[in-house]
């Protein structure tokens, strides 16, 4: 399967086309568990820009909408649609309107309309939902604006033709229903006109009043996909689904003009067309690879010219073009992926997937006899391949991983049981049988049952099992593509890695699904869950995956990170009795009994925080003066009114006019304001509610600075370290060799700082006998009222740590007793109080242990929870962890040093200066402090720093 590319594109148009007609209903009140990445997790289907081309609007099957920052690439907005279950809510139609203010979508919309398919109009500076248009008798495949903004045009699916609406009032202007077959393109020209495409072989051209104006046979196949106006709208370029042609036609009456040359397009299609915006050059592109890459196609003299094969392209089907301002493109590929070539034909920006890539595992999808173990690979075709230990909550790089027997690949072959032609096929046989599958269902996986009694059969729609008579026993949907699957030798479980991203387990007695994990492709986070929503996650994971929660067909969705339900869903200790159980409910019981903890059925809906909407200023504005005034909307249930209000600026609490807690605040409470100091430079300002529930999501805007306000004077900061570190404990089982030193070293690096970076500073030090509870306490109150909002602040934490019963943690003061940890331990609430009440920047390093530790080892307890709050957006501290899950903190005689601290050192000391420039940040020094204790400790310990998202890249030391 060399080219991948062509079958996700097939899966593309299969889904849009052949997706059972399911009756329409209301949006499902039940939230949906939803992997977020900060990109699109399937195919991007559509892009769309508006005229002055500062926006970039992105439409996916992963049912949402992307509004992107087209100088940066950053991420602006997700805008949500009402979804439910399945194909519900998939998108495969965006436009954006020429005054970047309305978002137009569509797609498999059903649940928008009691009597037919929808297109949601989105406000793009709120993202809230603004209206909707109701009753279109199949899906939306494309939509575009007239030039003007006065016109949306909408085509359909199935013999459906074209609807166009007046954006005046949302009324029907015009409809064409006499199309023999669906319509994937439509675009406007300058002056009205309008042209589309279809499946029936034909090209349709209208005149601004949508009057029909000609109707003509597409010369260069019979199934035309695009059509693109000339900036003059003298031509038309199309492109084709079924043919590797590009024809360009007259703009008036449809005659044919030329055929750009398409020598050397040996395969697939340039179904994507778009002139440039001075209309020199045309552009095209699509299902056509060269050696794994999608190139675009550039022709000169609007397509009668000599081309140019644009190189590197996408990694996958090219799904969309359009042109941008000074003589550049946006792509838009089913990766997902999308860039920007400028008008060199350079790449000048490009977002790539943030998925691992399962294409070509199939052989390679290794499990453990129980199942708690598997081994995949990132990326496609077997390259960087891991390990992760259900048991262990580890993610290990396969050179640390289990020995290569431990872990079994799937069983494609057994006596009496020969399945063929399940490779990319439609046609799987059994002893030469065919195995029933839906019409056009692809057959991408395979794995025989240890028994021999049944096998499973992954496809690009579904997870069927079969007995060894070829008779289906269950069969389930899937959210994506079935990459690879397996059996684990017990016979009990099933796994499957899918196109999304995430590797799950199901129960082989009836396909029921037990637990999915997301691993990220940075290979340091994952996230994995129950379908109940009980979740663990690697520090920083935890915004990984979320609640979708619909609020009817005439309102946006709302998204809730899975961390924002920390306190009822976060069990680890239920996911490790899953596959023991094999069943959740069992498990959650086993666990709360366990931990003598009352069973919480609460639903998602009865624990909502609030939601802010962020008004003014707008992302990526330049702001003048000293202060800015912000302008926000809260929204929270009527029986948790919010009970406060705080600003962010750079994700530290920011100084504001008057003191904000606004009480009684419910839905509908109108618009509010508050004035924050600015600094002379760029910077980012962020809004949290909060409610009983907890706080809500940060409603953010990165803010810029005019060049002359940039320039003014900018004050050194001071720094205050609050160091600690115990190795001589009280306690003789608990003694360590150097953690005591570690604070000592780090404590002289810092001092050296002074004049340099800061133009003060002050290191408190806590060692051995000195390391005293009320000592402890006393320097983080210390830290905590020192710190200003110009300054720095430390936490070091070096030596034992420990959860209670409860599951919370302590910090081992030189005099702990693990039985009375409440008087003797520093409790992890002090420290988040101490760390999230700074005013200015707040970084926490922790090496700590639980008690009982072998000399030497520094064994690390469950610092996740303690991590992930922390480095939440309202506590707002970067955390700098020697390790976690169950691996051990190492120290060791030939460092003098703990491997954390030995890295921390040398990295502050200038090897982690990777810019060269004399300064290093806190990315550099993670970066540093992660590749030196591996290979320090040869793989056996790795390290986590967590960064706030609210918190940009900041230095630490200057050398």
């Amino acid at each position: 399967m060399k080219r991948a590319g062509f079958f996700f594109f097939a899966l593309v148009f299969l889904t849009v086309v052949l997706a059972p007609n399911v009756k329409a209903s209301a949006p499902t009140a039940e939230p949906i568990l939803r992997i977020e990445t900060g990109m699109h997790g399937a195919a991007i289907s559509r892009i769309a820009t508006d005229a002055a081309n500062r926006w970039l609007v992105t439409g996916s099957d992963d049912k949402t909408v992307r509004v992107w920052d087209l100088v940066t690439g950053g991420l602006v907005r997700v805008l949500r649609p009402p979804i439910g279950e399945g194909t519900e809510g998939m998108i495969y139609a965006v436009a954006l309107s020429p005054d970047g203010r309305t978002v137009a979508c569509g797609g498999w919309t059903r649940a928008g309309s009691d009597i037919g398919a929808t297109i949601y109009l989105f406000d793009l500076t709120t993202g809230q939902q603004r209206h909707r248009l109701t009753g279109l008798p199949n899906v939306i495949l494309h939509l575009v604006f007239s030039r003007d903004g006065r016109h949306l045009a909408a085509t359909l699916g199935g013999a459906n033709g074209l609807r166009v609406y007046r954006t005046l009032d949302w009324t029907e202007a015009a409809r064409d229903a006499d199309y023999g077959d669906r319509s994937y393109g439509a675009d406007f020209a300058p002056d009205g006109r309008l042209a589309t495409t279809s499946y029936d072989g034909h090209i349709r051209l209208y005149d601004a009043g949508f009057q029909p104006l000609a109707k003509v046979k597409a010369p260069g196949g019979n199934q035309p996909f695009s059509v693109a106006f000339s900036p003059d709208g003298a031509r038309i370029a199309l492109g084709f689904a079924d043919s590797r042609a590009v024809n360009v036609l007259a703009g008036r009456d449809l005659a044919f003009l030329y055929a750009p040359d398409t020598t050397g397009v040996a395969n697939g299609n340039l179904g994507n067309v778009a002139f440039s915006d001075d209309g020199q050059w045309l552009f095209a592109g699509g299902m056509w690879d060269q050696g794994g890459q999608h190139p675009l196609r550039r022709w000169a003299a609007g397509g009668r010219g000599s081309y140019t094969d644009l190189l590197p392209g996408a990694q996958s089907t090219i799904m969309h073009i359009l042109p941008l301002a000074g003589g550049g493109i946006a792509w838009g590929a089913a990766d997902p992926a999308w860039g920007v070539l400028n008008a060199r034909g350079e790449r000048s920006l490009l977002v790539g997937p943030a998925l691992a890539d399962f294409r070509g595992m199939r052989y390679r999808f290794l499990v453990a006899s129980a199942g708690g173990q598997v081994q995949f690979w990132y990326e496609e075709w077997g390259k960087s391949p891991a390990v992760f230990s259900l048991f262990e909550r580890e993610l290990r790089t396969a050179e640390t991983a289990l020995s290569p027997g431990n872990l079994q690949p799937p069983r494609t072959a057994a006596t009496g049981l020969t399945v063929t032609d399940w490779v990319n096929k439609t046609t799987p046989a059994l002893n030469g049988k065919g195995l029933k599958l839906e019409p056009h269902e692809l057959s991408r996986s395979l794995a025989i049952a240890p028994d021999g009694q049944s096998f499973l059969l992954g496809t690009v729609w579904r997870l069927r099992l079969f007995d060894k008579e070829g008779n289906e026993r269950w069969q389930l949907p899937l959210p994506a593509s079935a990459w690879a699957v397996n059996i684990a030798g017990n016979g009990q479980v099933a796994l499957a890695a899918l196109g999304d991203g995430t590797i799950r387990w199901y129960r082989l007695t009836d396909g029921r699904e037990l637990l999915a994990l997301f691993p990220h492709p940075d290979r340091r986070r994952w996230v994995l869950w129950t379908p109940a929503g009980y979740y663990d996650a690697a520090p920083g994971a935890e915004d990984l995956i979320g609640w979708h929660v619909n609020r009817g067909r005439d309102q946006a969705a709302d998204f809730f990170p899975v961390g924002q339900f920390r306190n009822q869903f976060y069990r680890p200790d239920v996911l490790a009795r899953v596959l023991e159980t094999l069943d959740v409910p069992e498990a959650l019981r086993l666990a709360n009994l366990e931990a003598g903890r009352k069973l919480v059925t609460a639903p998602v809906t009865r624990l909502l925080p609030p939601v802010v909407t962020l008004l003014s200023p707008q992302d990526g504005e330049t702001v003048s003066g000293d202060r800015v005034t912000l302008r926000y909307l809260v929204r929270t249930a009527a029986d948790a009114p919010v009970t406060a209000v705080r600003a962010l600026l750079d994700g530290r609490p920011a100084e504001t006019l008057r003191g904000i807690r606004i009480v009684g605040v419910v839905e509908g409470a109108g618009e509010q304001t508050l004035d924050i100091p600015l600094p002379g430079r760029d910077s980012e300002v962020a809004i949290i509610a909060e409610n009983r529930h907890g706080p809500s999501e940060p409603a953010r805007a990165r803010l810029k600075r005019p060049p002359a306000t940039r320039a003014e004077f900018v004050i050194k900061p001071k720094l205050y370290a609050l160091l600690v570190g115990v190795s001589a404990y009280r306690d003789q089982s608990l003694k360590l060799n150097y953690a005591a030193k570690d604070a000592r070293d780090f404590a002289a690096l810092l001092q050296k700082q002074q004049g340099k970076l800061y133009r003060e500073v002050t290191v408190r030090l806590l060692t051995d006998a000195e390391a005293l509870k009320d000592e402890i306490l006393d320097g983080l109150d210390w830290v905590r009222r020192a710190v200003t909002r110009h300054d720095v602040g430390i936490v070091f934490l070096a030596g034992h740590g420990v959860n209670d019963a409860d599951g919370t943690y302590y910090y081992l003061p030189v005099q702990a007793d693990q039985d009375r940890l409440l008087r003797t331990g520093v409790r992890y609430t002090d420290i988040q109080t101490t760390l999230a009440s700074m005013p200015g920047k707040a970084l926490f390093f922790v090496d700590t242990c639980h008690a009982g530790s072998v000399m030497g080892r520094r064994g690390n307890i469950d610092l996740t929870r303690l991590i992930n709050e922390l480095s939440s957006a309202e506590s707002g501290a970067v955390v700098f962890a020697a390790s976690t899950g169950r691996q051990f903190s190492l120290e060791d005689e030939r460092w003098q040093n703990g491997a954390f601290t030995k890295a921390l050192v040398e990295g502050l000391s200038g090897k982690a200066d990777y810019q060269k420039d004399g300064v290093i940040t806190i990315k550099e020094l993670d970066l540093y402090i992660s590749e030196r204790v591996k290979e320090l400790t040869k793989g056996k310990q790795s390290p986590t720093t967590t960064i706030p998202k609210t918190i940009p890249d900041f230095p630490v030391v200057m050398y």
